[in-house]
């Protein structure tokens, strides 16, 4: 019998990539081989840049129609290593030994890992934008130079600024993004939410804001996903990446120099601050009132609280209660915006129902000031190693009708609890008919058009009298009632004729499968 042929692997270059990355992991726990990864990842990246960059002017100055051409070899040779050649294109200079063609011919040496470090060390001295950032350390004891050296020739499988079989231009943007997606999944506890939020939350409040221009702001901004699709979205709707003022804060240290990589290599300008700082009680950004505010922060923290918060003025609906942070975000998002402002972010479902501790109040101040816009109910299991169920909260200092239509005295709920796609038994992810429903019957509401209509079931545009009424509750759920059932006119005698009949018939089918099974037993008993 002729062998099966072995059906090609389905899996992509992101999978492929982690499957052999993660089989080097050896006995390195996620939380410390991400970095191990994804600094490797970014040597390559700025490499394959510099490379790039490198062959664009050897064409350029080597050609005699160009305007660029220069016919003495050596003067030509002396341009090759001018760092503004480089850099004016925003192109990192990379130094000789941290370019990844010495990186990777050292890769089976024992000292790989000290090369490495020298390299990072190289890299952030001739690139202050980066300076601090990379990881280092890749020369200790505890980590297997054999296993590094092979992690190196993987990586360096990978053409970061070749175009790839799926289209792409953003080779890296896609293995960078899976890899933060992997290490998420395999973190414990509260780790996983801390530095990665899904994909298809951050493009959900990303589509529903459309950050066109403007100043955007994230004090809880993990690796900077918020920040990525803000700036692909501007992208993708014609404008520049420039086009938005990217601000960010990040309590954790390693986490804030993963942001500062991540958008670097994407050569996305942010400002950060110059360290890692709790937003609470260090804010990096006091002065800063944004446009639009988009944030993911941890839920449901207990141990924020700080003395010298009491009476802050960013508590102007109440002070938050020290075992929960959840409206002290709101507050400070409320804080930042600016006159025009819209805030867009991520809570537990707890927010929308709490009274203790003062939480019911300061929710019902905010729905008298007329700042809450909409509140959509997410569904389950969209988030890495948290069951936790979420919402997404809008909040908008322009319900008057300058930037849109006039939307006061009423709230938008939408209950999407329904949609996603199991993608594991662990994880679902909305696709893009899913986000789009989403953000389209918030933006039918939202604008001048006059579309939104409310469906039952789904969304529903609610008066704050009647939300007063619930004593402020904000559960989308509770407001937009259930589905209208879909009309049955046929009369009800017909219909018990008709199932009667088929039920019958289903009699007469079990009574012929049952003497079947019987004379096949029957012959097997004579046999």
């Amino acid at each position: 019998m002729a062998r099966q042929a072995k059906k090609p692997s389905t899996k992509t270059l992101e999978q492929r990539l982690w499957d052999a990355a993660d089989a080097l992991r050896g006995n390195q726990e996620p939380s410390e081989y991400k970095h191990v990864v994804l600094g490797l990842v970014f040597l390559k990246y700025i490499s394959d840049r510099f490379e790039a960059r490198r062959h664009d002017l050897e064409v350029s100055l080597s050609d005699p129609d160009s305007d660029d051409y220069i016919p003495n070899e050596a003067r030509r040779a002396q341009f090759f290593e001018d760092r503004d050649e480089y850099t004016s294109h925003n192109v990192f200079w990379v130094p000789t030994d941290a370019r990844w063609e010495y990186i990777q011919s050292r890769a089976k040496l024992a000292s790989i890992g000290a090369d490495i470090d020298h390299a990072m060390d190289e890299i952030e001295r001739e690139n202050p934008v980066i300076r601090g950032v990379l990881p280092r350390n890749y020369g200790r004891e505890g980590l297997d130079k054999g296993r590094l050296g092979q992690l190196v020739d993987l990586i360096g499988s990978i053409g970061f600024t070749e175009t790839d079989d799926h289209g792409s231009d953003d080779v890296l943007g896609r293995v960078y993004e899976y890899f933060l997606g992997q290490f998420a999944g395999k973190e414990t506890g509260k780790d996983a939410g801390a530095f990665y939020t899904p994909r298809s939350v951050v493009n959900t409040l990303v589509e529903m804001l459309e950050p066109y221009h403007g100043r955007v702001y994230d004090p809880a901004c993990g690796s900077g996903g918020m920040f990525v699709q803000s700036a692909e979205f501007v992208k993708a709707h014609g404008g520049k990446r420039t086009d938005i003022s990217v601000y960010g804060q990040e309590f954790t240290d390693t986490t804030w120099k993963l942001a500062k990589m991540n958008l670097a290599l994407r050569g996305i300008e942010a400002d950060l601050g110059d360290r890692s700082a709790d937003s609470f009680s260090r804010d990096l950004h006091p002065d800063l009132r944004a446009d639009f505010v988009i944030a993911n922060p941890p839920f449901n923290v207990s141990n924020w609280w700080d003395a010298k918060l009491e009476n802050d003025p960013r508590w102007k609906y109440g002070t938050p209660p020290e075992g929960n942070a959840n409206f002290a975000w709101v507050q400070h998002f409320i804080h930042h915006l600016s006159p025009k402002g819209t805030a867009g972010f991520v809570l537990a479902n707890g927010s929308l129902t709490g009274k203790s501790s003062g939480e019911g109040d300061i929710r019902r101040k905010l729905v008298e000031a007329d700042l809450i816009d909409c509140i959509v109910a997410m569904p389950d299991k969209l988030f890495f190693n948290t069951g936790i169920s979420v919402s997404l909260w809008f909040i908008s200092k322009d319900r008057a009708g300058n930037g849109h239509r006039k939307r006061t005295g009423e709230v938008l709920f939408i209950d999407a609890r329904k949609l996603g796609t199991l993608e594991s038994r662990r994880l679902r992810v909305l696709n893009d008919e899913d986000i789009a429903k989403i953000a389209d019957a918030y933006h039918g509401w939202r604008n001048y058009d006059g579309s939104h209509q409310d469906v039952p079931g789904f969304v529903r545009a609610v008066s704050i009298d009647e939300i007063a009424s619930y004593d402020f509750v904000l559960t989308p759920g509770q407001y937009v009632g259930a589905e209208e059932a879909e009309v049955d006119d046929e009369p009800a005698q017909e219909k018990i004729a008709r199932l009667t009949k088929l039920l019958y018939a289903e009699f007469d089918r079990s009574r012929e499968l049952e003497q079947l099974v019987r004379d096949q037993l029957g012959a097997l008993d004579g046999s």
